[in-house]
């Protein structure tokens, strides 16, 4: 996806966002996170737009540590809490949208360039805690996630070929284990494999690869596919083929389904 199509789905999860933050309290439970309620949530999400505006906007070069509270300095009261959040993602999309196109700044998952992965992860991480926001606000799985098939896709490929990479290094399998994922409604597959050496993963195979012994398939649209990776939905939706225990062991291991 381009980087302006990345920016502009930001800029429609974050208003989304935000008109959930008004309308949800904030002690309401958070199903999807259950060590969080909405306020945890939204302060998260409005403090993480500020630490990769910080990145984006005085090009730093470096990582940062330190902790959210202490990048964004003080959290907001309550009734603070939406225009807090609304401020801090309309600031993040201004410095993406003035960032020149050969920025050079510090960024943590592989991309074309800076500029690219900021925007698709900040998309991605706006979209997926605006689901997060809805599913506290009471709204049913099946009504929070309008995905296009393209976008759905797009996070998939970033969880599959971006995080799982960066967290399997002690990832092992003493016989060589395979996971196809198939988007039925978008030309994208992945395959996962686990052996003694690690994990790789290699996007664009054939899911008929993931046949056999100790082979696992895992096949949905891309939006269903997108909610049960990152562990806002079950698989209940998708068509599981072959070796169900290499999908639950992949998914306890690396895991994929992330909280």
């Amino acid at each position: 996806m381009e980087i302006a199509t990345h920016i502009e789905a930001l800029r429609h999860e974050g208003a989304r966002m935000t008109t959930t933050a008004r309308a949800v309290s904030p002690d309401a439970l958070v199903p999807s996170c259950p060590d969080w309620v909405a306020r945890d949530l939204i302060r998260h999400t409005g403090g993480i737009h500020r630490w990769a505006t910080g990145y984006v906007a005085e090009t730093r070069t470096e990582g940062k540590g330190g902790s959210l509270e202490e990048i964004v300095g003080r959290w907001p009261d309550d009734d603070e809490l939406a225009d807090w959040f609304e401020a801090g993602w309309l600031g993040l999309v201004a410095a993406l949208e003035a960032a020149p196109p050969d920025l050079e700044c510090w960024t943590f998952l592989p991309g074309p360039s800076p500029l690219a992965v900021w925007s698709r992860r900040q998309a991605h991480e706006t979209a997926i805690h605006r689901v997060d926001t809805e599913l506290a606000a009471g709204r049913p799985i099946g009504e929070v996630a309008p995905f296009t098939p393209a976008f759905a896709a797009d996070g998939v490929d970033e969880l599959l070929t971006c995080f799982v990479p960066k967290r399997s290094s002690k990832v092992r399998a003493q016989e060589r284990v395979t996971l196809a994922v198939h988007c039925t409604d978008d030309n994208s597959s992945w395959t996962l494999a686990v052996g003694p050496d690690g994990v790789t993963v290699n996007a664009g195979v054939d899911p008929a690869a993931g046949r056999g012994h100790g082979a696992c398939t895992a096949r949905g649209a891309a939006g269903e596919l997108y909610l049960a990776l990152w562990r806002r939905a079950g698989s209940e939706r998708l068509q599981i083929e072959g070796d169900r225990a290499v999908l639950d062991a992949l998914d306890e291991a690396l895991p994929l389904r992330w909280a």
